[in-house]
């Protein structure tokens, strides 16, 4: 079968997704001064211009899906915001800083309009100023020659959100001991000597202050800006030109670069990972852990010592045109940073991030009594990619979500597998037309989604095309980290009764975005204002009801793991609220509720004997008593207990394992916790255990191959069921022989 040829629609219906991460990728058209640069108290020129065509556009019914009138109710709320990106955890500020503020609060609407932002450049400044003081601090009471007790009833209360501003400094004086005796009890539960704590806390905190002090005043500008924005609708951002190049690179799965992935670590930048197949890879010259000290541009550019950067800066000055040379000057990771270092040449080239695209397997359900075994084909999907530029360009290579999930599917077809299990667990969304197109594989035609409007007005997108890449049996696994696309793609496959939906109920956002360019006003010839992620219309199912706020149910559920009043849209105080249109004519291919009952009895019953799936409840139960709990205590004893009762826990499980014959966990002997911080384990270990993690037993797919593999024998073995289930006059394959 060919793809579907359709118009290219460059709508985002969401991405949740951040990359914590930067790569290498294409030339910003900022340049990249050094960290020392001093942050200034007001925006640039194009700054003031920018926050102008924002409000213009925010403001706009023709462009934007709810807009709200910028005034003082609106400023209230984005104060609110604006107070909650800098101190969301209420650690920084005091209500005495907040009273002080408050004269600001009913003033930032005619801030945007008119461009002068200094109240949000006063309220950082103070900022910052905070972050110092609780710094050193911090860095006091490490001083202290008998170190800390951790006996009696106290306890850290991590989770603030929800707190009142501390009265004053003595007040934020005493949560921050609180936070420092536990960051001080997980090092020495960690085995850690007094010393050793006090110096890696000492620089965790130093290095806190550092990355406060290297903010510059377009990451101000971007956060006081998105205060704004978020505060129409929960998924409407600003994005800076460097911000908007990234997401771009993020959304296309494709870079011009070297190939690698950095980790700032102290001072210096570090390889994290060499992707496959870039120039660092087809080199050998680099690996996980060296350090860039020193930065050049072709054969004769000037070397720059970058130590001390923000990985941004460093990243900018390694990004570059496909075919340009970089010299780099690296400190092999087990060599001094004093050492000598290597000059290394490389030529940039286009990458494919692999990593992230769509990839397959096969699991084997073995034989069941009378019931034959079978074999269920995998496709892990993290993301609805879409390169935007080269489909616009009309490029035989660029990235496509569909495209890969259609190869993957012919290999699946040629391992002769008896169905198909789509995994769209923790996928945040991405492009629309990507959402439309793989629904496209699965049925033979007809609409997918329906997309109204601002102004009412409602469109119908679907498959036009006939033909369809996989016929046979179908299943979807989501939970609640599968937004927008992934619930466009799930929501359509469950109306049409074109496959199961296992699983947890998902993220519910229902609203489309598109990417708004601000220069294309001004038609500058290079980026200067950024771009805007506005939300412009809002999806519903063919069924008529949209996903916003209730995502999609699934036809077999598994045990919540994260409650919506956690996590997800649901939670957001100003998202849109669920409502419903007329449904479109569709086709039906199936009805699977005469199925779920028996479905559900096999899953109940295997559920019960399957250790790896009783394991992963408890935890999720273990985990979910925790996190409501919102507070850790800071009783050694306790701690110590609960840690060697995680201990036995995990070597029980892996002793069971081998008993059973069953998969080993990678990281059973490697799961307690260090103590430390990202950047403060060894990043060629702390990379390779990423990657190890990958690999870990995971019971929930592996019974959703289970299902599905039941649904087929169930309906190859009662022609009666297979009717109900499958009328074979639309029935677009062969679920039953």
């Amino acid at each position: 079968m060919t793809l579907k040829n359709k118009r290219a629609v460059t709508l985002l219906a969401g991405f949740l997704l951040t990359a914590p991460l930067a790569l290498l990728a294409r030339p910003d058209a900022v340049s990249a001064p050094k960290a020392s640069t001093a942050l200034p108290s007001a925006p640039t020129a194009d700054q003031t211009t920018a926050a102008k065509l924002v409000y213009g556009l925010l403001s706009d019914s023709r462009y934007a899906y709810r807009p709200r009138a910028l005034d003082d109710a609106l400023s209230a709320d984005m104060y609110k915001r604006y107070l909650e990106s800098l101190d969301g955890g209420k650690q920084f500020f005091s209500a005495v800083d907040i009273a002080r503020f408050d004269a600001s609060k009913n003033k930032l609407d005619d801030a945007i309009k008119s461009g002068d932002l200094s109240p949000a450049y006063a309220i950082f400044a103070t900022y910052k100023q905070r972050v110092d003081e609780r710094v050193a601090y911090a860095r006091g009471l490490l001083k202290q020659p008998a170190g800390f007790e951790f006996t009696g009833n106290d306890r850290y209360d991590y989770d603030r959100k929800d707190a009142p501003w501390v009265a004053d400094t003595a007040a934020l004086d005493a949560l921050w001991k609180q936070s420092v005796r536990n960051d001080w009890l997980r090092l020495k539960l960690a085995g850690k000597k007094p010393e050793d704590i006090a110096k890696t806390l000492d620089k965790r905190y130093a290095n806190m202050a550092k990355g406060i002090a290297e903010l510059k005043g377009e990451d101000v500008f971007q956060t006081f800006v998105n205060s704004y924005a978020n505060a129409i609708d929960p998924h409407t951002d600003y994005l800076t030109p460097k911000s908007a190049d990234n997401f771009n690179m993020t959304m296309s799965l494709s870079l011009d670069g070297i190939g690698a992935q950095l980790q700032k670590q102290d001072d210096v930048v570090a390889i994290r990972e060499v992707i496959p197949g870039g120039p660092a890879a087809r080199s050998n010259l680099l690996k996980a852990g060296d350090r860039i000290v020193g930065v050049g541009q072709g054969d004769s550019g000037a070397m720059e010592d970058v130590i001390g950067w923000r990985i941004d800066d460093v990243v900018a000055k390694i990004r570059g045109a496909k075919g340009t040379k970089v010299r780099l000057d690296v400190v092999p990771a087990e060599s001094g940073l004093d050492s000598k270092p290597n000059r290394i040449v490389l030529v940039r080239d286009k990458v494919r991030l692999e990593d992230q695209a769509a990839k397959s397997e096969v699991i084997d359900i073995p034989a069941a009594g009378d019931a034959p075994a079978k074999r269920i084909g995998v496709i892990k999907l993290p993301g609805f990619y879409q390169d935007f530029e080269g489909r616009r360009k009309n490029a035989n290579d660029y990235a496509s979500a569909t495209r890969d999930v259609a190869k993957l599917l012919t290999k699946l077809r040629g391992d002769k597998v008896d169905g198909v299990v789509l995994d769209l667990r923790n996928n945040g969304g991405g492009s629309l037309n990507e959402a439309i197109e793989l629904t496209g594989l699965f049925i033979d035609r007809g609409p997918v989604v329906q997309v109204r409007e601002s102004g009412g007005r409602v469109s119908v997108e679907g498959d036009s095309d006939t033909g369809i890449a996989w016929e046979g049996p179908l299943a979807v696994l989501i939970n609640r980290g599968s937004a927008s696309a992934s619930e466009i793609f799930a929501g359509a496959i469950q109306d049409y009764g074109r496959g199961l939906v296992i699983g947890e109920t998902t993220f519910g956002k229902g609203t489309v975005q598109n990417l708004v360019d601000l220069d294309r006003w001004p038609a500058n010839e290079g980026p200067r204002f950024g771009q805007v992620k506005l939300t412009i219309a809002q999806f519903f199912r063919v069924s008529g009801g949209s996903t916003q706020n209730k995502g999609v149910v699934p036809d077999l559920a598994f045990p919540v793991s994260v409650d919506a009043t956690e996590y997800g849209e649901s939670t957001y105080d100003n998202a849109l609220p669920w409502t419903k249109i007329a449904a479109v004519p569709h086709t039906s291919y199936g009805n699977f509720a005469p199925l779920l009952p028996k479905l559900e009895t096999l899953h109940s019953s295997r559920i019960a004997g399957d250790k790896e799936f009783q394991w992963w409840s408890q935890d999720v139960a273990q985990f979910r008593e925790e996190r409501a709990k919102k507070w850790i205590s800071l009783n050694e004893a306790e701690r110590r207990a609960e840690r060697d009762r995680d201990d036995v826990k995990r070597k029980q499980r892996q002793a069971e394992r081998k008993q059973l014959g069953l998969e080993l966990d990678p990281l059973a002997d490697d799961a307690n916790d260090d103590g430390l911080a990202a950047a403060e384990r060894d990043i060629a270990k702390d990379a390779a255990r990423e990657k190890l993690a990958e690999k870990r037993p995971d019971p929930l797919l592996r019974e959703s191959a289970s299902i599905l593999a039941d649904a087929v024998r169930l309906l190859n073995n009662d022609r009666q069921l297979s009717a109900q289930v499958l009328p074979t006059a639309t029935m677009p394959g062969h679920w039953a022989d």
